[in-house]
């Protein structure tokens, strides 16, 4: 859903530094997936296909939160 986004933080030798992955256009979600020693951050389309990814090695990352979109009120 337009809205969602990710946020990670990783260690990068010292000083943390953040990344953000989100849905810029309605109908896209962004998945993660953990393979392997590597997160998987990927914005994807209502039909599945990834649009972006990001990778990071899994014992690099300090944080990982999901900041879900705002449900529209009815």
């Amino acid at each position: 859903m337009k809205g969602d986004w990710v946020e990670i933080v990783i260690d990068a030798g010292g000083t943390p530094r953040t990344y953000e992955v989100t849905a810029t256009r309605a109908g896209r979600r962004v998945e993660v997936a953990n393979r392997r020693g590597l997160v998987e951050v990927s914005e994807v389309t209502r039909s599945g296909s990834a649009v972006r990814t990001a990778r990071f090695m899994s014992s690099r990352i300090l944080a990982l939160v999901e900041h879900p979109a705002d449900e529209p009120k009815s």
